[in-house]
């Protein structure tokens, strides 16, 4: 299923572990966020990524401005917290939020989640489907709502367990509330998008993930690949690098002219430096080939160097901002 990215107003970001899916996720509010649009972004996992990446206290389950972007836009932040996400539904449901509380203080809840691992998930993704359908004076609160969500090995498991209860309440509350998730879930206005880096085992995961979530009729968005090494020098200049032609005598007629101590030995470590970047340049780059062939929308991502922070961050969603705008041209 590929969804109308002009029609997009739920992004589920997931990637393999150690992909910086929490950084792309950071960096797509944002470009979602310019000329005054307003979008959430939304954290399942309790690790406080996002506050982290912000430089703000850790979030409590409340929806908090973390940062502002160009034309007034603005990007608020919520850390799903799971027992308050079950108070909401025993309230919103059934009136009975006096009862929760007296349930988590017994230690009930926690007991609960622990028995039912997907109770936790059908908790988050209901609230995300509310803050997506929320509405004030007939206007969406949101423009868009971005998800940083579970791994690639889980994510189909974790946006599609709301289905299996749906299936298991014939009727009633849960039944109409698992069906309504499941309904923007699969709707145009969701797109899942992949973060890959051009490594072999992470771009394996990507299309596995894309095979199952396709099979179970969830929207695939784009590839996002993430810290890419960018080349610097030329191409035909890397190649023969890579294919170890480039030697310390080579760089020796170009070195002379800054009469740096070491000659012979500073020209090798050079060669044998411009040849490892080489090398990695190339195993990129013949995984772009594997990424392409997965037929989805993809943007790189450099490798950028120093801590990662609110501008870099703003770096990043330049970049991606620029893709968006092309799929929606498209």
């Amino acid at each position: 299923m590929s969804p109308d990215p002009s029609s997009v107003r739920l992004h589920v970001v997931t990637g393999k572990g150690g992909t910086g899916k929490t950084t792309v996720a950071a960096a797509l509010a944002l470009a979602l966020a310019a000329d005054g649009r307003t979008v959430l972004l939304v954290e399942t996992e309790g690790r406080q990524g996002i506050a982290q990446l912000f430089d703000t206290p850790p979030l409590p389950y409340e929806e908090r401005r973390v940062a502002v972007t160009r034309g007034g836009g603005e990007v608020r932040a919520l850390a799903i917290d799971v027992e308050e996400a079950l108070l909401d539904y025993l309230d919103m449901f059934y009136n009975l939020r006096r009862a929760g509380r007296a349930l988590r203080k017994m230690g009930a809840i926690d007991f609960a989640t622990a028995i039912a691992p997907g109770l936790r998930d059908v908790l988050i993704t209901g609230k995300i489907k509310e803050a997506v359908t929320r509405r004030h004076d007939g206007r969406p609160v949101y423009d868009a709502v971005v998800v940083d969500a579970p791994p690639t090995g889980r994510i189909t498991r974790f946006l599609g367990v709301t289905a299996e209860m749906a299936q298991l309440a014939r009727s009633g509350p849960i039944k109409t509330q698992s069906d309504g998730v499941m309904a923007v879930l699969r709707s145009p206005q969701t797109a899942v998008h992949l973060v890959t880096l051009l490594e072999d085992m992470p771009v394996q995961e990507t299309a596995d993930a894309i095979a199952e979530l396709t099979k179970a009729d969830l929207p695939v968005g784009s590839v996002i690949v993430n810290m890419a090494t960018e080349p610097v020098l030329p191409v035909d200049a890397l190649t023969r690098a890579a294919e170890g032609r480039l030697t310390g005598a080579d760089l020796l007629p170009g070195l002379a002219p800054a009469h740096l101590p070491g000659g012979d030995d500073v020209a090798d470590a050079l060669a044998a430096e411009v040849t490892e970047h080489a090398r990695r340049w190339a195993g990129q780059d013949a995984l772009r080939d594997d990424v392409e062939a997965l037929g989805r929308p993809t943007v790189e991502l450099p490798l950028l160097t120093g801590p990662m922070d609110v501008g870099t961050l703003f770096e990043l969603a330049g970049r991606l901002e620029d893709h968006v705008r092309a799929e929606v041209a498209a």
